[in-house]
């Protein structure tokens, strides 16, 4: 006789997912949106910083996020986003 396998039923398999855990990330840039949603407190957007992790300098991010902790703002998303175009433009 053949080693029979114990398939798991689609209950036992949704009973072990988490959604906040088991999402695919495949690339460093995604990672870093994550983590800027995240620190940020806007998870809500963070198809945005992922899109940012990808496309604006990482050095200007960093300039923006080390601001945004340092500050105590009631936004910190906006205060982030501002201070990014800011660092965009040239400006300091």
């Amino acid at each position: 006789m053949a080693d029979q396998t114990v398939i798991p039923t689609i209950g036992d398999i949704l009973k072990k997912f988490n959604p906040l855990e088991d999402k695919y990330i495949s690339r460093e840039f995604q990672s870093y949106g994550i983590y800027l949603a995240e620190t940020l407190d806007d998870y809500k957007h963070k198809a945005l910083y992922i899109r940012l992790a990808k496309t604006v300098p990482r050095a200007v991010l960093e300039k923006a996020l080390s601001f945004v902790k340092d500050a105590n703002a009631r936004s910190r998303a906006r205060l982030f986003m501002w201070k990014m175009a800011q660092l965009r433009k040239g400006k300091e």
